[in-house]
């Protein structure tokens, strides 16, 4: 993948991390997207890429974010969208405010960075988008009616632009962890633990019984696939959407 550029959302840790350094690793120059820009200028430093800061809730800020981008970079060849939020609550106590937040993140953010780097993509005839949804975007899951309206609507999107672009050289796919080692697990455990007396030790335990493995996936596991949908070698692999969950979900 040496001289692909590739635009990794949610940069700063976890999956987006594992991503960045993978990408870099296979010669990627990558541009690193976050809240913040401080929150990932050290990571952007040490793997020759860009920093760029966006607030991924607010439509203008995205829309500063891409003219920035357009100006730094010839053209993105690689779009992965990685940034996301997760709300557990009962649809009850699931406000529009919430409900508009978790949209904006997971779905609107994507579906507008899919719309200004994709047209170049095919254009120049080579790219890869790969939207990092969740087995929420193929099952149902208690307590997180936002959460999964989102993810299945990111899968979805994911196979409408496939098709869009099919005979363009370019491919895209969505990536579905399960649980994964990272702040958001930690937070669900937490979580977890307040509402229902146990200690984390067992909160996290209910977590890593939902997979076969009896255990979370990693974020370098979840950054390996995505490195390989970016290959050459994975130009058939188109419009999927790829479980990586120890085989919670077997299709």
């Amino acid at each position: 993948m040496t001289a692909r550029t590739a635009l990794v959302t949610g940069a700063s840790r976890g999956i987006g991390e594992a991503i960045v350094r993978r990408l870099a690793a296979a010669g990627c120059r990558v541009v690193l997207l976050a809240r913040s820009e401080a929150a990932i200028l050290a990571l952007a430093e040490e793997v020759g890429g860009l920093a760029v800061a966006a607030d991924l809730s607010d439509r203008a800020s995205i829309a500063e974010a891409i003219a920035r981008i357009e100006g730094a970079v010839a053209g993105i060849d690689i779009l992965v969208n990685n940034a996301g939020i997760a709300i557990g609550a009962p649809i009850g106590r699931t406000d529009d405010a919430t409900f508009d937040r978790v949209m904006q993140i997971n779905v609107s953010a994507p579906y507008a960075l899919s719309r200004a780097f994709l047209p170049g993509m095919a254009e120049r005839g080579w790219g890869r988008v790969v939207n990092i949804a969740s087995l929420a975007g193929l099952t149902g899951q208690a307590y997180t009616s936002a959460y999964c309206t989102s993810k299945h609507a990111l899968v979805g999107m994911t196979r409408a632009l496939a098709l869009e672009v099919a005979r363009a050289g370019v491919t895209v796919n969505a990536v579905c962890p399960g649980w994964v080692e990272t702040d958001m697990a930690a937070e669900a455990v937490a979580r977890i633990a307040r509402s229902t007396g146990r200690s984390l030790e067992a909160a996290k335990g209910s977590l890593e019984g939902m997979s076969p493995q009896g255990r979370l996936v990693t974020a370098d596991e979840v950054a390996a696939l995505v490195a390989m949908l970016c290959s050459e070698e994975a130009a058939a692999i188109h419009g999927q959407a790829i479980p990586v969950d120890g085989g919670t979900v077997m299709k």
